[in-house]
């Protein structure tokens, strides 16, 4: 009789629920997880577990960036704007949103099992308040609610 593979069961589960919630993210993720563990490459768990974070940090900050690299937002329009009471409390928020990203950064990394909780709270978030998965998203949504604007 064949034993049961918790962590692919786990994984699967998760992926159900992010397709449940419309959340591509989370059912890409494990997805990807899942082959990794069905094509034996356990090899590559190491590296993502120490450098998954990063990369995907990486990645979230070239797509913010984007419009500057684009020339979308200029740096007159960044100006501008800059000295606006909104744009200053925006960089009060983002140092504050990035304080709080770096413990929990660090948290999620000296106590992996948390992750699990952070997951489930991401796809119900997304699922019954028709939130999105993204820190500088919730960046924002705490600045709309700092300035009345949504």
């Amino acid at each position: 009789m064949h034993q049961l593979d918790m962590p692919s069961l786990i994984l699967l589960l998760f992926a159900a629920l992010g397709i449940l919630s419309s959340n591509t993210s989370i059912t890409v993720a494990m997805v990807v997880l899942l082959l990794l563990r069905a094509l034996n490459l356990h090899q590559a768990f190491p590296f993502l577990e120490k450098h998954g974070l990063t990369l995907g940090i990486i990645i979230l900050t070239i797509g913010i960036m984007t419009p500057v690299a684009s020339g979308k937002l200029t740096l007159q329009a960044l100006a501008q704007n800059f000295l606006h009471w909104k744009s200053l409390l925006a960089v009060a928020v983002g140092i504050l949103v990035a304080y709080l990203g770096g413990r929990g950064a660090s948290l999620m990394l000296n106590q992996p099992a948390i992750t699990t909780g952070l997951l489930t709270g991401t796809i119900l978030g997304v699922a019954l308040f028709k939130g999105v998965p993204v820190g500088p998203l919730i960046a924002a949504g705490i600045l709309s609610l700092m300035i009345g604007r949504m």
